[in-house]
């Protein structure tokens, strides 16, 4: 698998979201374009501890229950249920939005001590080979979404 921790990789992704333009649709969702980089945007934020999820005690216990089989998926399935808290129905500008996304993925390849959050909200105790597997899965997935 790849690593948002490597460069080249971490490249890649980036060059697959500066791919994306505001006329582009999504093949699948709700979300358009810019909600889509926002809602992106705002879940790398976790990794870093710069975004708060409030998860109620059961979601908690479900979430680490699920983690290892959704780490272990080879993608993540359309339509997935999505927190509350990276839900989002008004518009952004999308330059800035592209560029924010763009800013907080590359710094991922400062490497492992990049990430400063050791328990997820939602998926509990997580490593940085945990935390590489879901950035770049979630990421891959919406652009996937979008053709990207």
């Amino acid at each position: 698998m790849k690593s948002i921790f490597n460069p080249t990789d971490n490249q890649e992704i980036i060059a697959r979201i500066n791919s994306l333009t505001p006329e582009t649709h999504a093949l699948w969702g709700k979300m358009n374009v810019d909600q889509m980089l926002k809602h992106c945007n705002e879940a790398v934020l976790v990794a870093f501890n710069e975004k708060e999820l409030k998860v109620n005690f059961i979601f908690k216990i479900l979430g680490s229950m699920m983690r290892k089989s959704i780490l272990n998926s080879t993608q993540f399935s359309k339509n997935s249920p999505t927190a509350k808290e990276f839900k989002f129905i008004e518009s952004f500008n999308f330059s800035e939005v592209q560029n924010e996304l763009i800013q907080n993925f590359s710094r991922f390849q400062q490497g492992e001590n990049a990430i400063t959050c050791l328990k997820h909200p939602f998926w509990g105790k997580m490593n940085n080979e945990d935390w590489n597997k879901l950035m770049w899965k979630h990421i891959d997935h919406h652009l996937r979404q979008f053709g990207a």
